[in-house]
């Protein structure tokens, strides 16, 4: 979406303003293909994690990058087969996308949570990743259900802060200082 920049530009100029883990996508298919495109955006920055889709592809690209110490957020996951078997091949994240389940009649939040409740069941390090949030409330379901992390766009994050009660009592404060001080 940043127009005429190239891929690693764009990649290397969000991992220098931001300070956590940035993921950044494989743009080709096949294992070989993944593997030496993942090793060489991983040296692009130092706080750079490579996003491998939830695919049999994607589950041997990230065993294998996951020995070489190369974070993985295995993305595109759908369901809590493809969450487990991504974090038992050596996932550092999974992202289950919320709203694109719920756009297809599935409950993506109650996904979040098995993910998280099975993880914590047998002591998975794999940090639950709630992607694809559409509004506040997957925000305070993402957090109810234990998800570590959230990619909210935006828009929902002025959503979240913006609430009817606060408008209407900062307006009730201003009133109550000018008719004490005077002012206008």
């Amino acid at each position: 979406k940043e127009g005429l920049k190239d891929y690693q530009t764009v990649v290397k100029e969000i991992c220098s303003i931001v300070p956590g883990p940035v993921s950044a996508e494989v743009l080709v298919e096949g294992v070989q293909a993944m593997l030496e495109q993942a090793r060489e955006i991983a040296t692009w920055a130092p706080n750079v994690v490579i996003k491998i889709p939830a695919t049999a592809e994607g589950l041997e690209v990230t065993s294998e990058l996951a020995k070489e110490n190369i974070k993985v957020n295995m993305t595109l996951c759908f369901s809590l087969n493809q969450a487990l078997l991504g974090a038992l091949a050596g996932a550092t994240y999974i992202s289950p996308f919320v709203g694109r389940l719920d756009d297809i009649g599935y409950d993506g939040m109650a996904l979040v949570k098995d993910i998280v409740d099975v993880f914590n069941k047998y002591g998975l390090k794999t940090e639950v990743l709630a992607a694809s949030i559409r509004h506040p409330l997957h925000c305070v379901e993402a957090a109810k259900a234990g998800a570590h992390i959230a990619t909210v766009p935006y828009k929902v994050l002025l959503q979240m802060m913006k609430h009817p009660l606060t408008d209407i009592g900062i307006a009730h404060f201003l009133a109550d200082w000018r008719s004490v001080s005077g002012s206008s």
